[in-house]
């Protein structure tokens, strides 16, 4: 399945900003006529336009609002030291992002969805899950979710060579001393070949910017995260909620995904009691690619 960006839907989108913490979170907001609005964010230390443009584009050609934002330290939001992924405040970023989104012009109460591909579907199904969040969310959709990193962790390690493994956790050390320090951060490549000091390096990784920056359509797009943002990410266990999630969840699964194994996203999506599983031929990013 590939989905491929549409000029007019993008020309009919306006740039538009929410206050998180103490922040300013940027956004596209597209106007639909049904009523009813999908809020999007891109996955981990993606931005809004690589991560969700294609997706935005459908859906608002068939007839729906659509927020599409940035996290807070990520793209055009606010926020230093940049290029961090703190899991608590992504999931406060979506909190505002929800209450934004419920006051957008043409948009019903109760009509609101949550869409995520990878690390930020993992954060959706974490959000239906609580019960302040829950009631704002009328259904997710979770494309190759991340929904249990610490047991999805031994993989990614076993596609990193020796050195990677035993310095890694340095980096990532010393990355949490320059934060202490006030300093900015020791940045990492958000995917590379095995053998690369990266966040993931496991097979399908390298599939990262030929499916979400095809052509270099997005430059200002930095791919890279700070090291001290990898071992939390990778302890993060979203899933373990899924049987408290009550709207509908549909689960989109990449069959042969080698970064967020299939398993574990098939296991929550299970628990899940009105949980629906779509199965997609293909890696990570096969919803990005032409399989």
């Amino acid at each position: 399945m590939s989905i491929s960006q549409s000029e007019p839907a993008a020309a009919r989108r306006e740039g538009i900003t929410f206050r998180s913490g103490t922040d300013d979170c940027a956004a596209w907001h597209y106007r639909g006529s049904n009523g009813a609005c999908v809020v999007m964010a891109g996955g981990g230390g993606v931005t809004k336009e690589p991560g969700t443009d294609r997706f935005a584009a459908r859906f608002h050609a068939a007839g729906y609002s659509v927020l599409a934002f940035d996290y807070r330290h990520l793209g055009e939001s606010g926020g230093t030291p940049r290029q961090v992924v703190r899991i608590p405040e992504q999931l406060a970023d979506w909190e505002a992002a929800l209450e934004r989104a419920a006051s957008l012009p043409g948009v019903a109460p109760g009509k609101l969805a949550g869409w995520g591909h990878s690390l930020t579907a993992g954060h959706l199904l974490r959000l239906a899950a609580r019960p302040g969040s829950r009631d704002r969310l009328a259904a997710v959709i979770a494309q190759a979710p991340l929904a249990d990193g610490a047991a999805i962790a031994p993989n990614a390690l076993r596609h990193e060579t020796f050195s990677v493994r035993a310095r890694f956790p340095l980096i990532a050390l010393r990355d949490v001393l320059r934060g202490l320090a006030g300093r900015e951060p020791l940045v990492v490549p958000l995917a590379g070949p095995r053998g690369a000091v990266a966040m993931l390096t496991t097979p399908d990784a390298i599939d990262c910017d030929r499916a979400l920056n095809p052509g270099n359509a997005y430059p200002q797009w930095q791919q890279t995260i700070a090291a001290r943002s990898v071992i939390p990410t990778g302890l993060y266990r979203p899933g373990s909620t899924a049987s408290r999630i009550r709207c509908p969840l549909l689960a989109v699964i990449s069959t042969s995904d080698q970064t967020c194994l299939p398993g574990q996203a098939l296991k929550a999506a299970r628990r899940a009691p009105r949980g629906e599983v779509v199965q997609v031929d293909g890696t990570h990013y096969a919803a990005f690619l032409d399989q």
